[in-house]
């Protein structure tokens, strides 16, 4: 069968995270071979057990830092890959702002020495996992991969800075194939129920916040903000499920297959192009699982901004690829995530 036959190897750095698992499956789908490459600091061997479960085969993992270029060239002078997908970075935004030093140490340098050491082994094709904070605190709606870059916190800083070394590397040398893909919001969990996010502590994120105060882990929601310009006063972000961005990196790595010239640097959104309010989301979550979700309003939280949601003409004409699953079908798949695993992976059980 033409499914079964293997396409090009490819390393995943930060492959056992939340989007990174869900990748992985994407790309086992699409006829990928995968090599994942993860530091487990804000993720778990588990994960990779269930993805391994779920395609009922062994992935190939390997625990290292992207940090540790010694690690790295262990990895390039094994495996022949065509190309890397790189999630491995912090992503917390209020964190970041506590420790910038970090955020700048593991997403710029990190990827700094990542570049370098596919250089070194003549690998030139790199999706990374960008983020719709580069566009700040946007001019206009929706944002298009040509608006204004500005950061309004470190970790979108962070992502900004390697933005601009990857343009400065395709303007040095024009074998380089770079393409960044700016997420806005994802959520949800892959329909098994198997794998999902699994945040460490308090989550920082929206929805599994959301989904644990519905399964009695936490007493209530905190809504930072709810004076914004909004609707219904509270922030508006373009949430897509996670397995239609895991679907986005498959096409931009088929993108890339299909092409005969370099394409340099290029940016490319991926989400819903539709917004949708903190309040409207926790309405929805509450219909899909029955579940009353307390929350109260907090003050805003430093780097946060009142709209933000995508153009995503660019992904459709390019890669061919369209976000398709809706906001209750975002928030069914975290519930059923959550309800079967209210501890997450258990790491912190063990």
């Amino acid at each position: 069968m033409l499914e079964s036959i293997m396409k090009n190897k490819i390393l995943v750095t930060g492959g056992a995270g939340y989007i990174g698992t869900h990748t992985c499956i994407a790309l086992h789908e699409a006829g990928y071979e995968i090599v994942v490459y993860d530091n487990l600091s804000n993720s778990s061997r588990e994960a990779i057990n269930r993805v391994s479960a779920l395609i009922s085969q062994p992935i190939e993992f390997i625990e290292g830092d992207i940090r540790d270029a010694e690690s790295l060239k262990q990895v390039f002078a094994t495996h022949q890959f065509f190309g890397v997908i790189h999630f491995a970075g912090l992503k917390a935004v209020g964190e970041s702002v506590a420790k910038p030093l970090l955020y700048y140490n593991n997403n710029v340098s990190g990827t700094i020495t990542l570049l370098e050491v596919m250089t070194e082994y003549d690998v030139k094709n790199l999706v990374f996992s960008s983020s719709a904070t580069v566009y700040g605190d946007p001019e206009t709606l929706p944002i298009d991969e040509n608006s204004k870059r500005s950061c309004t916190n470190p970790y979108g800083q962070s992502k900004l800075t390697v933005e601009h070394i990857l343009e400065d590397l395709a303007v040095s040398d024009d074998s380089w194939n770079l393409i960044p893909l700016r997420y806005f919001n994802p959520v949800g969990a892959h329909p098994s129920g198997q794998i999902g996010e699994d945040p460490n502590d308090i989550p920082n994120n929206l929805m599994p916040y959301i989904s644990q105060v519905a399964v009695g882990k936490l007493a209530k929601l905190n809504i930072f903000g709810n004076d914004y310009p909004t609707t219904d006063g509270t922030g508006v972000r373009d949430f897509i499920h996670v397995t239609d961005l895991a679907q986005g990196h498959v096409a931009a790595l088929n993108y890339l297959e299909q092409q005969v010239a370099p394409v340099g640097f290029l940016p490319i959104n991926l989400g819903t192009g539709k917004g949708t309010s903190v309040l409207e989301l926790v309405t929805a979550f509450s219909n899909v699982s029955g579940q009353s979700i307390p929350y109260q309003f907090a003050e805003r939280r430093a780097g946060d901004i009142a709209s933000c949601y995508a153009s995503a003409d660019k992904a459709k004409n390019l890669l061919e690829w369209q976000a398709k699953l809706s906001i209750t079908e975002m928030c069914q798949d975290s519930w059923r995530w959550q309800s079967m695993n209210p501890n997450g992976y258990n790491v912190k059980d063990i």
